[in-house]
């Protein structure tokens, strides 16, 4: 356990830094935000459009000034994890706290982490199959509880 944690404050770091050549520019990152997806919409200047109101996750639309994104909130630390491993699929850029993530493009993910702290991820798509190519998915929506 104590080797995922300094694993995720590494990336955090390297996230953060960007190169290290303005690292003193930039604004300090906030703590890790925590609470309900109602409580993390707010902080982020949400007004949430529930997807999915589920006992181990709920998910929401969020548009604000700096783009859209979802929200969703976990019941566990597991369901985060299972959720993000199969969100990694579609490839996109992720901003994870304790049971929640925000899932957008680069920029509003940046946006955000300003807002709500946490650790950025992103993933490349893994399509098999789709010779259509394109990456569609917008905001990832609907790849669960649909």
């Amino acid at each position: 356990m104590r080797a995922g944690l300094a694993l995720l404050t590494a990336c955090a770091a390297l996230a953060g830094c960007g190169g290290g050549a303005d690292r003193d520019d930039r604004p300090a990152k906030p703590p890790t935000a925590s609470g309900t997806l109602e409580q993390l919409a707010s902080k982020a200047d949400c007004d949430p459009r529930l997807q999915t109101d589920a006992e181990e996750l709920r998910q929401a639309n969020c548009t604000t000034e700096d783009g859209r994104y979802v929200l969703a909130t976990f019941a566990t630390d597991r369901g985060q994890r299972e959720w993000i491993n199969e969100a990694n699929d579609y490839g996109g850029s992720y901003l994870v706290g304790r049971k929640w993530v925000a899932v957008g493009d680069p920029e509003v993910v940046a946006a955000l982490r300003g807002r709500l702290g946490g650790t950025v991820e992103t993933a490349s798509p893994h399509h098999s199959g789709n010779s259509g190519g394109g990456g569609s998915e917008e905001g990832h929506s609907g790849h669960h509880g649909s």
